[in-house]
């Protein structure tokens, strides 16, 4: 029997994950030790999800083991071996803030946990195909060396601009601020890349704008649609960090995003990398976001400008997914921001 290895897989992308590979006929393993809970408070903690897929699917088992366990990880890969065909790799230290106060934890979850599971899988399952959820944060802050329009609710792009249509995989990491996140990331993301380059197996990195979704459990430091939503609910102040609030980001369902696992799975390459992201479908700024939740909801949100930008944060970013639409044309984007922040209210 076919068995798909999840990491996070009771967080926002990993929980959709397991639901797809569970419906596909796979046994799906989990892994997962709700470290978000540590790293964001009871409030970001996904044992719920985690009580919702074991219910859900009767193929999910769950295993309590942090990545950076590389003794506790060879248990699982040894155990299933050659039946393993896929690995998803989706856990994660994802906040910018986070990694900053936290640098060495942060390298060792995304770095040396990236590594650890690349190993195993080189050693115990070499034809499986391995998923990498990078970021665009591996391109730090050039995308803010744009030159932009200042718009009433937004930051822009002249529609003349080589990047109008959003940021391509040529665009470049080098020579900017990156956030210690960043930097974390892009070591896992160019080391994916590297094994299937040097080594052979077959990986992808999916460079992720914003993804989000009904399982997202936001949190202020990380969760930036989901988060607004729960925050405007309970009317409190959102706080606007940097760019009077008009910074513009790409939100990508994760049922989209899985979808796009799946297109690879049954396509797989060697050490690509995509950008995957809401594109010129699905985006908009803060201030769009919650002009969008009050004409849902009636609600009216207070709104807290704070002047100073987090570091590496980018002004305006929007994927362009053309490279992976063109090798894999059978995918199909279904939620737009509008959509997806009335399932958050619906959730």
């Amino acid at each position: 029997m076919a068995v798909a290895i999840i990491t996070g897989s009771t967080g926002l992308v990993g929980s959709e994950a397991v639901n797809l590979f569970c419906d596909k006929g796979f046994d799906v393993i989990g892994i997962d030790n709700n470290l978000r809970k540590f790293f964001f408070g009871n409030l970001a903690s996904t044992i719920q999800i985690k009580k919702k897929i074991l219910i859900r699917n009767k193929r999910y088992s769950h295993h309590n083991t942090d990545i950076r366990n590389y003794n506790g990880l060879e248990k699982i890969f040894k155990k299933n071996k050659k039946n393993i065909s896929i690995i998803i790799h989706c856990a994660a230290q994802p906040s910018h803030d986070y990694g900053k106060n936290f640098p060495k934890l942060d390298f060792d979850v995304n770095a040396n946990g990236t590594l650890n599971l690349l190993q195993l899988t080189k050693r115990y399952c070499p034809n499986a195909v391995f998923i990498f959820m990078s970021t665009n944060k591996v391109y730090g802050d050039n995308p803010n060396k744009l030159k932009f329009i200042e718009n009433n609710t937004r930051w822009e792009l002249n529609k003349k601009s080589a990047y109008y249509n959003g940021i391509n995989e040529k665009f470049s990491i080098d020579e900017c601020t990156h956030s210690f996140f960043g930097v974390s990331k892009t070591y896992g993301d160019l080391i994916v890349q590297e094994f299937g380059k040097n080594v052979g197996l077959k990986t992808v990195s999916f460079r992720a704008g914003c993804i989000t979704g009904p399982n997202h459990r936001g949190a202020q430091l990380h969760g930036f649609l989901s988060y607004l939503v729960k925050s405007c609910y309970e009317k409190k102040k959102y706080s606007l960090i940097g760019y009077k609030g008009k910074q513009v980001r790409d939100n990508l369902h994760s049922k989209d995003l899985t979808n796009c696992f799946w297109e690879f799975y049954k396509k797989p390459k060697k050490g690509k990398v995509y950008n995957v992201g809401g594109g010129r479908f699905s985006n908009c700024s803060i201030i769009e976001a919650i002009n969008i939740f009050e004409k849902l909801t009636n609600f009216e949100v207070k709104r807290k400008i704070i002047k100073k930008p987090r570091v590496g944060d980018h002004i305006w970013y929007i994927t362009n997914m053309e490279k992976f639409k063109n090798d894999y044309p059978n995918w199909k984007q279904n939620y737009n921001t509008q959509k997806i922040i009335e399932e958050l209210i619906n959730n």
